[in-house]
């Protein structure tokens, strides 16, 4: 197909002309873009479709969330359908949930927002010494992640009342007192038994072979004696080390950076001050407001009188309960880090200076200078060290993104070999050989990615040896690999694995003489349990199983003690077959129980509770027709309810 488009571009052209031109006729350009904005509907919640360009949105948002919290996940499971459909799911639930809010007329009071802004910890870090709200910083909060206090506080408001619609299931959630006794007097059940197992390997010795027995075993399983897919293949790499050694940083480039940059590298001045804090809120009536300045001015003229008893005034006068019992002193701060009124009367002194009467939302301040952090703009051979890797990454970015899209251009469009790509960007062509799509990751380096592995066994790949596209596999980090010989899967001739078809052979009908025998002695000893030969007693529960294999621990527990000693046995696959004696049932012991156990009952209450969400969740999805268009991972068919 691209070796036709390649061959015949012009005549591509004209049909793309043709077919394209009476739609845009038909519906209009606005049309198109309309829909390829919107993209296909991947579910339907209530008549309303969530769109396979919203699906992509929140895969990227969610995957990016991912890798920021957790740097080394693995990509390939983050790639998975597995992943993918789980986020999907979540986006018709929040749509689902939101959607049965507003036709529930579920609502949330001021009140109700009002506690839940205040439970919030970085919220609650705003308040000032006063308890109220900095709505400045709390504005600035939001803007920096791109909400207003409207928006937040609408988006909350929604939240909590989409939490109302599952809420009152699961309050409304109760075990009975007698079925949690059940359960875990049930969970708490002890039983003695003994045990033998039957191994295959055991019987191995008795176990005798012919050609002819091999042979037809060996055609009765000739798929489980076929060699893998494999190849030997050839890869390039960029990556931001290799770019940055072509990357060079002249003496004018440092010097210029370095003077554009020179305020920004000297960092802020930074002033100390203490002061003495009259409090009056802004919206108190005016003879609250009066008083407060009365009080001020009365100690500001003290203070003029004696600067040198400013502490001690503000420990006993100051109204801010974190500074008063320091003497008012606040540490060192930057513009920026207090209100207006304050900043500007803090850097309009000089050090050991105070101020006058103050006024800001807080009340009414008076200012000691204490100290003062002059600016230290560090000389030019300081910073070279640092400002010479500062330019270098800034030129490695910016030639990084160029050589990358070269790169992918040059290995799509040159596709039958890496040469040039690795000529034109002074790369190194790196080889390996026999890998496969189920070799030991760590044989495979850069190729272990599924995305790049998956494209390199493809058929476009394999039958024609061309690139593959050029992946991201990390940030700054892009390959391309093609094959140079390929090896097919192919089923081993019978003489190519005759030792393996030997081992096979003997293994399986060992087993299956292990199993036989383990059910003649389970009747025999049934009925002459004096010629049993089994090991010692053991006290097996469901919360102690001496090491066990849980299939023999579930045997036994499964078997009725109407009448003892009963017998029972069960099948462990390839580790043979369990022979399992139930002598007696003993006695619970309140006192042997663990905190875990107990915790079992509350367990089982929490399981019926989520059942009872579960149920009524998919009431919802009944009541407003969801439907999920894109195809189950486990299935491969679209599911939904209709």
């Amino acid at each position: 197909m691209f070796d036709f488009v390649r061959q015949h571009n012009k005549i591509m052209q004209f049909l793309l002309v043709l077919l394209i031109f009476p739609s845009f006729v038909l519906f209009g350009i606005d049309g198109y873009n309309r829909f390829r904005e919107k993209g296909a509907a991947v579910a339907v919640v209530d008549g309303q479709d969530i769109s396979q360009s919203e699906w992509d949105n929140a895969l990227r948002n969610e995957t990016q969330k991912i890798r920021e919290s957790m740097p080394n996940i693995d990509a390939k499971w983050l790639d998975s359908p597995e992943v993918k459909y789980e986020i999907l799911e979540r986006m018709v639930r929040d749509r689902l949930l939101s959607t049965a809010s507003a036709k529930l007329y579920l609502g949330v009071s001021d009140q109700r927002l009002a506690q839940e802004l205040q439970k919030n910890p970085t919220i609650a870090s705003l308040r000032k010494p006063d308890g109220s709200l900095d709505i400045e910083r709390y504005k600035q909060l939001l803007a920096s992640q791109g909400m207003s206090p409207e928006s937040f506080e609408g988006r909350m408001r929604a939240d909590l009342a989409v939490q109302q619609v599952i809420a009152g299931v699961a309050r409304g959630s109760f075990l009975p007192a007698s079925l949690k006794e059940v359960s875990t007097s049930a969970f708490n059940e002890q039983r003695e038994i003994q045990v033998q197992i039957f191994k295959g390997e055991d019987f191995i010795r008795e176990v005798k072979s012919t050609e002819e027995q091999l042979n037809a075993f060996y055609k009765l399983h000739a798929e489980e004696f076929k060699s893998v897919e494999s190849a030997d293949v050839e890869y390039l790499v960029l990556d931001m080390p290799s770019i940055e050694k072509s990357v060079s940083v002249s003496e004018s480039d440092l010097k210029t950076y370095f003077e554009q940059n020179n305020a920004k590298l000297a960092g802020q001045e930074e002033r100390r001050a203490s002061h003495i804090l009259i409090t009056a809120p802004k919206d108190a009536p005016a003879s609250e407001r009066d008083k407060a300045r009365a009080k001020a001015t009365e100690l500001l003229a003290t203070i003029k009188k004696d600067p040198s008893s400013f502490a001690e005034l503000a420990k006993k006068n100051s109204q801010d309960p974190v500074s008063a019992a320091k003497g008012g002193d606040l540490d060192f701060f930057t513009r920026g880090s207090m209100v207006k009124p304050f900043e500007d009367a803090a850097y309009s002194l000089q050090k050991g200076q105070v101020s006058d009467l103050v006024e800001s939302d807080f009340g009414f301040h008076i200012i000691k200078l204490t100290d003062i952090k002059a600016l230290h703009t560090p000389s030019f051979q300081e910073m070279r060290p640092a400002l010479e890797a500062q330019v270098r990454r800034q030129g490695s970015q910016k030639k990084f993104a160029e050589a990358a899209e070269l790169f992918t251009n040059l290995v799509y469009e040159q596709s039958d070999s890496l040469k040039p790509a690795a000529d034109k960007l002074k790369l190194e062509i790196h080889t390996l050989t026999g890998i496969s799509p189920s070799s030991n990751p760590t044989q495979l380096g850069v190729l272990k990615n599924s995305k790049i592995l998956g494209a390199l066994f493809a058929k476009d790949s394999v039958d024609k040896k061309r690139n593959t596209e050029a992946v991201e596999l990390a940030p700054n980090l892009l390959a391309s690999a093609r094959i140079i010989k390929y090896t097919p899967a192919r089923i081993l001739s019978y003489e190519e694995v005759k030792d393996k078809v030997k081992v096979a052979y003997e293994r399986e009908n060992a087993l299956a003489l292990a199993k036989k025998t383990a059910v003649e002695k389970q009747a025999l000893w049934k009925d002459h349990s004096e010629t049993a030969h089994l090991g010692s007693s053991l006290i097996v529960s469901r919360q102690a199983n001496e090491k066990l294999n849980p299939a023999v621990v579930a045997a036994a527990l499964r078997v009725p003690t109407s009448v003892l000693p009963a017998w029972t046995g069960t099948d462990l696959g390839d580790q043979g077959y369990a022979v399992v004696r139930v002598s007696k049932v003993l006695p619970h012991n309140p006192a042997s129980v663990t905190k875990g156990v107990e915790d079992k009952g509350d367990a089982l209450a929490q399981a019926a509770s989520a059942g009872e969400n579960l149920a009524y969740y998919n009431f919802l999805k009944s009541t407003y027709k969801v439907k999920i268009n894109a195809p189950s991972p486990q299935s491969g068919a679209v599911v939904g309810l209709k």
